[in-house]
């Protein structure tokens, strides 16, 4: 899998892989992910990326050209097909689904906005979708970004030390992920279930479902 992503911040998107599973995806050679910065295509000495929107208006805009130049530089270096996928308010809420349906690619390019946005042009010339993490703002789509690498990475099979770990995530069958205990059996007055004791035969399956709904 690569990945690649476009920002005016990529030393924020490197550390998401310096820990972690998305660390060892790396380390194993699951996950490639570049970083690619609109200043590097602006035309001035000043390197500048950003410009006030026309028709007026609080903040500034990516301008087009720069950003146009990381994008395709980008996606220059994935596999063919590769889609150019804007973290954005008004994108497809990335859920788990979306996370295996990415996870599914040889790559992509993930755009992380700054200011007000981006110019329209961008969207219309070089993205191919737009994911949002939901109905809430920040201050650019590194975050978004990073989010979406995490939940894709520990999806790329031999990521995870068990690979059924993946499996049995929170929301892979639609539903939450089940309680969990661990030693020492009674702490602060509470205690593991029995049933989780007993070692019987189905024992936990059959609590699952029981109290659960889990199969």
């Amino acid at each position: 899998m690569q990945i690649a992503v476009v920002s005016l911040f990529p030393e924020m998107v490197g550390q998401v892989v310096e820990y972690g599973v998305v660390g060892r995806a790396v380390e194993r050679r699951h996950l490639a992910l570049t970083c690619h910065n609109p200043r590097d295509y602006a035309g001035d000495v000043h390197r500048t990326v950003d410009d006030r929107p026309y028709g007026g208006g609080p903040g500034m805009v990516l301008k087009y050209e720069p950003t146009a130049g990381a994008i395709r530089e980008a996606r220059a270096a994935l596999p063919a097909g590769s889609p150019v996928i804007y973290l954005s308010p008004a994108g497809k809420v990335f859920d788990q689904g979306e996370a295996q349906r990415l996870a599914g690619l040889e790559g992509f390019v993930l755009l992380a906005g700054r200011y007000e946005g981006i110019d329209e042009r961008l969207i219309e010339n070089e993205v191919d979708e737009e994911l949002s993490l939901g109905d809430f703002v920040l201050s650019g789509g590194e975050i978004a970004a990073m989010a979406v690498i995490d939940a894709v990475a520990r999806l790329l099979p031999g990521v995870l030390g068990d690979d059924e770990s993946a499996q049995q995530d929170s929301f892979m069958e639609g539903l939450l992920d089940h309680p969990h205990y661990t030693r020492p059996e009674s702490i602060d007055g509470k205690r593991v279930p029995a049933v989780l004791l007993s070692g019987a035969p189905g024992g936990k399956a059959d609590w699952l479902a029981d109290d659960y709904g889990v199969m």
